[in-house]
């Protein structure tokens, strides 16, 4: 057997695990939470998202603390991540977002950043390595970047809340701030996970 197709049956050893539900839950979320937005159906589709994003941020504490960290887990957790930002970012470029200028184009640089980071897991799985696990400054990268677009696709200029209740639109230079920062961090999370695949690599090398 090939290390390849040994490295995927692997993956599916003590696959039955909560954290690993909460990410297909995740994943089945998405086309929900994004038909509901298209559909201005706004309070269920928040609650979806927001629900997608808490399983996010508890399936990796609940997979360590009661060790339930599986191979399968290592890799659906940051697909599922990387599906739910992606979407995200693209209900709020489409549907939400008024602004013209460049800081509407640093929103790509989310998705150019994650086709990075799929690439790179690709490559490793393609030599029968394992994708490097999330570090910590892509677990803060991916709680702000929740935190942040939630907010702007609620009561950015063109919010969804925004004149429902009491909720009014952020000022322009908070929105220029929240993304800003969303990109720096999401950026520094990739560099991060730079030096663990470089080892991989190498050491793959250095192995044949």
């Amino acid at each position: 057997m090939s290390k390849f197709k040994e490295n995927v049956n692997d993956l599916f050893d003590n696959w039955n695990t909560i954290p690993n539900w909460l990410s297909f839950l995740r994943i089945a979320l998405i086309p929900v939470f994004s038909i509901l937005f298209i559909k201005e159906i706004y309070i269920p589709a928040f609650v979806l998202m927001i629900i997608a994003a808490l399983t996010d941020l508890i399936d990796g504490k609940i997979a360590r603390k009661y060790n339930m960290v599986s191979n399968l887990g290592k890799i659906l957790d940051p697909i599922a991540d990387k599906l739910s930002q992606v979407a995200i970012v693209i209900i709020l470029i489409f549907k939400f977002w008024s602004f013209d200028g460049p800081l509407k184009y640093l929103l790509f640089l989310f998705i150019a950043k994650e086709l990075i980071m799929v690439i790179g897991g690709g490559l490793l799985l393609a030599k029968g390595l394992r994708p490097v696990a999330a570090e910590m400054w892509g677990k803060i990268a991916t709680t702000v970047f929740y935190v942040f677009m939630i907010a702007i696709i609620a009561i950015g200029p063109n919010g969804a809340l925004v004149g429902h209740w009491f909720f009014k639109a952020l000022p322009t230079p908070v929105i220029y701030g929240m993304v800003v920062i969303s990109v720096i961090l999401a950026f520094v999370s990739l560099f991060g996970y730079a030096p663990g695949f470089i080892k991989q690599i190498k050491e793959n090398k250095s192995n044949k």
